[in-house]
This record gives C-alpha cells, sequence and structure tokens, in this order.
C-alpha cells in the first residue's frame, strides 16, 4: 500500500480553450472538475495501475465534500482530516498548444488541533505502507519544519518516505534524511540557488541535494526527460511525446510510476518516465492507466548527457 499525504488538497477544475485571450471572453472546448493537490494526483495515479492506496487529508467545507465524493467515485480510499475552513479551488486553462495557466487558490489555515490530528492520521493510516508520499505546498498555518517532522515520524515507525515539495519546506525537510524527494528543475534549481541550463547542472544539483542529507532525487527537468541519482549512481531517461495536451499532474504521475515500481534504480526510473510520457498526452489532470503507458518508448541511460543543454532552461 502507498499513503499519500496531502496538507492543502484542492478541487480542481480544468478548462480546454483554442487560445487565452486576456480580457476577452473564452469558450472552453472542454471541461473536468478534479480532486487535486500533488498527494491526491499520486494516490489516483497508483489507483489506476492497480496498487492500494489510501489518501490523507484535510477536507473542509463543500469543496472538500466534493473531492472527498470524486475520490470514493474513483475507488480511492481516503482518512479525511476534518477541518473548519473551505479546501481551496484551483483553475487550470489547458491551451491547445499545450500552454498551461493556472490559478492556485491560496486554502484554508490549519489550527493547532488540526495540525496534530493530521499527524496523528498518517501514523495510524501507515502500519500497512510501503511508502509514504508528502506532496505539494504547506497550508497556512503548518510551518516549514512540519514536513521534516513527519519524515521523523515516518522513518521512527520504519516507514519509507517520498517527498515532493520546495522551498523551505524542502530544506527543512532533508536534515531528516527523506528516503527520495522529487524536485522539477525550478525546484532544484531554487533548493541549491543558482540557474540549471543543462542536464549536467541538475545532475550537481541533485548531487548536492544528496549531500545534504536526501537518500535519492528523482528530478523532473520537464521535456528533457527525468534523472535518478542515488547511492548506485545516476540515470537519465527519456521518452519522446508526439503531442501535449496537458502536463496538469504529469510530475505526480511520475513519482506514482517510480514508486509503484520499487521506487529504486532504473527500473524504477523507467516506470517513472512511462507514466509522466503518458500523463501529458490526457486531458486535465487524468492520470495514466497501464494501457497508457508506452514503456517501448523510454529510454534509460547511466551515461549521463551532462552537457546537453536544458530546452526549458532556469534562470
Amino acid at each position: 500500500m502507498i499513503l499519500t499525504v496531502t496538507p492543502n488538497p484542492s478541487l480542481d477544475r480544468t478548462y480546454e480553450v483554442p487560445s487565452l485571450d486576456r480580457g476577452e471572453v473564452v469558450r472552453a472546448t472542454g471541461e473536468r472538475v478534479d480532486p487535486g493537490g500533488k498527494g491526491v494526483n499520486v494516490s489516483r495515479a497508483v489507483a489506476a495501475a492497480g496498487r492500494r492506496t489510501v489518501a490523507v487529508l484535510p477536507l473542509g467545507g463543500a469543496p472538500g465534500a466534493l473531492v472527498a465524493d470524486l475520490l470514493d467515485a474513483q475507488g480511492i480510499e481516503a482518512a479525511p482530516v476534518p477541518i473548519a475552513g473551505a479546501t481551496r479551488s484551483n483553475i487550470a486553462l489547458a491551451e491547445a498548444d499545450g500552454v498551461l495557466t493556472k490559478i492556485n487558490a491560496p486554502g484554508p489555515e490549519l489550527t493547532a488541533a488540526e495540525r496534530e490530528l493530521l499527524l496523528e492520521t498518517v501514523r495510524r493510516q501507515s502500519r500497512d505502507a510501503a511508502w509514504i508520499a508528502c506532496c505539494g505546498s504547506l497550508p497556512r498555518g503548518l510551518a516549514p519544519s512540519w514536513y521534516a517532522e513527519l519524515v521523523a515520524r515516518a522513518h521512527a515507525a520504519g516507514v519509507r518516505i517520498a517527498l515532493d515539495t520546495s522551498g523551505p519546506a524542502l530544506l527543512a525537510a532533508l536534515r531528516e534524511r527523506p528516503d527520495v524527494v522529487k524536485p522539477n528543475a525550478e525546484e532544484l534549481a531554487g533548493a541549491v540557488g543558482r540557474p540549471l541550463t543543462t542536464v549536467g547542472d541538475a545532475l550537481k544539483a541533485a548531487e548536492e541535494l544528496r549531500a545534504t542529507g536526501a537518500a535519492a532525487v528523482l528530478a523532473s527537468l520537464g521535456a528533457d526527460g527525468q534523472l535518478l541519482v542515488d547511492e548506485g549512481g545516476a540515470w537519465f531517461g527519456t521518452a519522446e511525446v508526439d503531442a501535449v495536451r496537458s502536463n496538469v499532474g504529469a510530475g505526480d504521475s511520475s513519482l506514482a510510476g517510480f514508486l509503484v515500481a520499487g521506487g529504486r534504480g532504473p527500473e524504477a526510473l523507467a516506470s517513472a518516465v512511462a507514466h509522466g510520457a503518458a500523463a501529458v498526452r490526457l486531458p486535465g489532470s487524468v492520470m495514466p492507466a497501464p494501457g497508457d503507458l508506452d514503456p517501448a518508448a523510454v529510454t534509460v541511460t547511466a551515461d549521463v548527457p551532462v552537457d546537453r543543454a536544458l530546452r526549458e532552461p532556469v534562470s
């Protein structure tokens, strides 16, 4: 079982539009409403892969009730933590050329009692977990050290933990040695405080995160591929994608693919790349099922192309 923790979940509305013209009436050609948040997306992708998952998340108000209903409709076990505030609602505008515009609400502020109940719920639910995936931004009321505390508690219980967050929360958690961290290129650059213009830059940054405390780093480099660095070495994975429909949740799908494949080594990286490539071909934040994957299109190599320029450099 893979347990996911989403401290700041959302109700996600995705609209497909021909183009986004500021100040004009834009008519959508497609619409989806999904339970959102990075950990929720990981659970959805794990469930789509046929594996058991439990999603721990604080929920409140009418949006929270709808998130719970949507999770149930998708066959995902939820362990909701009741909160007084309303779950946030997010909007994504997906243009025909693949450009995505997201509007993310800040979310509710958790009380001290709600913070502790969230940690206690994770503790209870983690007894049967092979992995805990802690994902996304922290809501108001949770200090940057909250993820660090969660990592420490998970390790004390003997459970492996994957962390997908950024900024001060990521840096604070590194001291507790998470088993995997999964930054994208922008988050990786932010963690080391310098630009990334080549795959080699990303490799050096990932090695620095390992030196700081991460046991393994799974870095998503967008259209350039994915990089895995752990105690066994470094691997680079790519997959050609003919057309990008939406990249919402692609990184979350990648993390799910990595974990369902064992969360270790080049085989897990290949699964992560296959899941991420499949996700961008689907509308909105639809998570890929096994039939959507194309493992034959994935290439994984230990010969990391350090001199390759990133198509999407981070300044």
